[in-house]
């Protein structure tokens, strides 16, 4: 069943929907991308532009949202009824792709895909920012002429109070502490193009967007096994970890893989119900994946891990990221 989308706004950058969401009350639901904006579920319309990440303070009722233009913004919004624009600023980079909130609430980071530049923003006591940007500029490139001529960061992930920036570019995961100090990075095989990574504990996941790989990195060991078992060209997008199991978005073949934590062992591969699957997100036993191509997201539930279609759909363009809150 697909849900119905209110549409009210005419500039296709700059709308925002609000889909009906009938089977699970207790779950807000915030889709943003690249086609009409964010979509909220269970929420009224408002406005932004090109919102193709976004994240949720830890405390507080804010939303940020990525702005994925060539002079690239971020903006905070609360979320106490509807959306209503709270704060905002430049990225300090080309066509920021990923937020991440520190898990303190006082930093914000941000990926810079076009030029490669990662940036903290402080935040005060409202969830807005204040004070000037720490800018993290990198230099290097990859054996993949095409996309691997510079760096471009793709995710930001706060862990252990160091920022961890995964740079397709470079095929690193970059190192700073909350200050902007750079720490040695953790290298992964050339042309692999690390894309979205998680942690558990000392252990390391990490999507490969160029060789289709998931590798798992433990000090200078590397376990490093296909995405997915489809034999064609495989681009792995979002990868989350969730209880024993790694999950992993696979466009090309369609899919999103079940891993086993502890060893990278598959458990199952399932369709992702649409095209090009370029994230997705696990709340309880329900798994959201956007497929970004054919305009839809679509729910699972999980069944011991393994994903199951739900029977519920939500018509969004050109989806992107996909937040529970």
């Amino acid at each position: 069943m697909k849900a119905l989308i209110s549409e009210t706004l005419a500039s296709v950058n700059e709308l925002i929907a609000t889909v009906n969401h009938k089977k699970d009350p207790i779950v807000k639901l915030y889709i943003g991308g690249y086609g009409p904006g964010i979509f909220t579920v269970g929420g009224e319309l408002t406005r932004v532009a090109s919102p193709s990440f976004l994240a949720a303070h830890p405390t507080l009722p804010v939303l940020y949202a990525a702005g994925e233009l060539e002079r690239g913004w971020l903006t905070a919004y609360t979320t106490q009824g509807a959306l209503s624009p709270l704060d905002e600023r430049p990225s300090e980079g080309d066509s920021p792709c990923h937020v991440a909130v520190h898990p303190s609430g006082s930093l914000l980071a941000a990926a810079n895909y076009g030029d490669g530049t990662a940036s903290l923003h402080r935040l005060d006591e409202r969830g807005a920012f204040t004070g000037d940007p720490i800018v993290l500029r990198h230099v290097g490139s990859g054996p993949d002429i095409d996309r691997q001529a510079g760096p471009h960061a793709h995710q930001c992930v706060f862990h252990d109070d160091v920022l961890h920036v995964a740079d397709l570019g470079t095929d690193e995961i970059r190192r700073y502490r909350l200050d902007g100090a750079p720490l040695d990075p953790i290298t992964l095989a050339p042309g692999s193009g690390p894309r979205h990574l998680a942690f558990d504990g000392d252990r390391l996941y990490v999507a490969g967007e160029l060789d289709g790989t998931v590798t798992l990195v433990e000090g200078e060991r590397r376990t490093v096994v296909p995405a997915s078992r489809d034999s064609g060209q495989n681009f792995p997008s979002h990868l989350q970890l969730d209880g024993d199991f790694v999950y992993v978005a696979n466009r090309g073949p369609n899919t999103v893989s079940v891993l086993r934590a502890a060893d990278l062992s598959p458990v199952a591969e399932v369709p992702s119900g649409g095209d090009w699957p370029r994230h997705f997100a696990i709340t309880g036993d329900r798994l959201y994946v956007a497929n970004q191509n054919s305009g839809e997201v679509i729910v699972f539930t999980l069944k011991d891990g393994v994903p199951e279609p739900a029977g519920q759909a939500y018509e969004v363009p050109s989806p992107a990221c996909v937040l529970p809150v």
